[in-house]
């Protein structure tokens, strides 16, 4: 018999806003913050999920952060 496995394919996770901002997520800037740089292109595309969600990959978000650490540590 075959488990059936949800989620997504690949292992591909998305997280929600609340997830990558501060005090829960791994990035501590506020949402207006957060905003103004996935407008200007800093921060990685959103994916629309349905027409009121919006999430983003984690493994963009991953990416993005070892980003901003190497800008601190420079």
């Amino acid at each position: 018999m075959q488990s059936i496995q949800y989620g997504p394919p690949n292992g591909c996770r998305f997280l929600r806003l609340n997830q990558v901002l501060a005090p829960d997520g791994p990035i501590p800037v506020c949402k207006s913050t957060w905003w103004a740089w996935v407008k200007s292109g800093k921060a990685p595309k959103p994916v629309k999920l349905s027409p009121r969600i919006t999430a983003w990959r984690c493994e963009d978000v991953k990416a993005f952060c070892e980003c901003l650490n190497q800008e601190v540590g420079a």
